[in-house]
């Protein structure tokens, strides 16, 4: 459906836009039942006034100031993940193309660790993840070039800096003491586990400068898809859009892996998830973000709420969930 305003023209799906409709309501619904249930269950009404501030004491602090934080950084990490799994995707041309496979969350674990086993703050640690990531992706990047990047090329040079980096971070948790080792155990998990505002700002800030810039791409990255000779028959600079679909995606990426530790499996489900509830034949960047966000969200809620009093880490369920999916996908390609 083509929509004409003067001089300008936008092409609207109607699945798309339904589908998109869908997910944010779905999230919506996650993040109210977040907010509103738990030891302390808090009415839907209770909570709208807790969050502007006109709540009762008790309403406010669990809403606003222990609850809020968590689902806000669940939505923004989730949302940040699923684009920069669809850029991989979309790059590589494989479904399987995402930064949990091709070394970057790797990367960043790596980056983490070492800020652990440094003695390092919490910032520290964010720092160490984003510059651990970007770092492998430059790495990469170098070693799959060859007078341009290919996909096959960099998911081969992504698979084996993986493995290299899988083999450093057990090293370092080797030689690390104890009780370094535990904390960056429970860090390499994933979880949304005491997260504040000041977790949530830096990814809604990465989100709100290069989700502009991943939606952009998106046509570029679609006639990629179909073949560089198509591409530039096109009028599309290949490289150019490569270099920079890679750099906001290691960023989103790695901004995502500081906020909430290397959450497993969510960057590779949610563009596919996306681009069959969309049935979009190409890069489905907005619809990629909410379906992350529905997934970490929910995965967060189900990790507080299954074992109840005990919490699960995010990264456990994530892990569970996105390994029964890729069984799925591995056996859906042999027929």
């Amino acid at each position: 459906m083509i929509v004409r305003v003067g001089p300008y023209s936008l092409r609207l799906a109607p699945r798309a836009l339904l589908a998109g409709l869908a997910l944010v309501l779905v999230a919506c619904a996650v993040a109210v039942a977040a907010l509103s249930t738990g030891e302390f269950t808090v009415p839907v009404p209770d909570i709208v006034t807790a969050l502007f501030g006109r709540g009762t004491p008790v309403a406010e602090l669990i809403v606003s100031k222990l609850r809020a934080p968590r689902v806000v950084t669940g939505l923004l990490v989730g949302a940040a993940f699923g684009v920069s799994g669809a850029i991989f995707q979309s790059l590589t041309r494989n479904p399987l193309g995402s930064p949990d496979f091709i070394g970057f969350t790797a990367g960043a674990s790596t980056g983490g660790i070492m800020a652990v086993v440094a003695g390092g703050s919490a910032a520290m640690i964010a720092g160490g993840a984003l510059a651990g990531c970007v770092t492998t992706a430059v790495l990469v990047y170098a070693l799959a070039f060859r007078g341009g990047v290919q996909g096959y090329r960099l998911v081969l040079v992504g698979i084996g800096a993986n493995a290299l980096l899988l083999a450093v971070n057990s090293y370092l948790l080797t030689r690390a003491n104890i009780n370094d080792a535990a904390t960056a155990g429970a860090w390499l998990t994933g979880s949304l586990g005491g997260r504040g505002w000041d977790h949530a700002i830096p990814v809604a800030l990465a989100l709100a400068l290069l989700l502009p810039v991943c939606l952009y791409l998106a046509r570029p990255l679609r006639m990629i898809e179909m073949g560089d000779d198509a591409a530039k028959a096109m009028g599309i600079r290949i490289e150019p859009v490569r270099a920079v679909a890679i750099a906001a995606g290691v960023l989103l990426s790695g901004v995502a892996t500081a906020a909430a530790g290397p959450v497993v499996f969510v960057a590779l489900a949610a563009p596919q998830l996306a681009r069959r509830l969309t049935r979009s034949p190409g890069v489905t960047m907005g619809a990629s973000a909410l379906m992350g966000a529905v997934l970490l969200t929910g995965a967060d809620l189900a990790a507080q709420r299954l074992l109840a009093p005990t919490q699960l880490p995010v990264g456990v369920l994530t892990a569970a969930i996105g390994g029964t999916y890729l069984a799925l996908l591995l056996r859906k390609d042999r027929h």
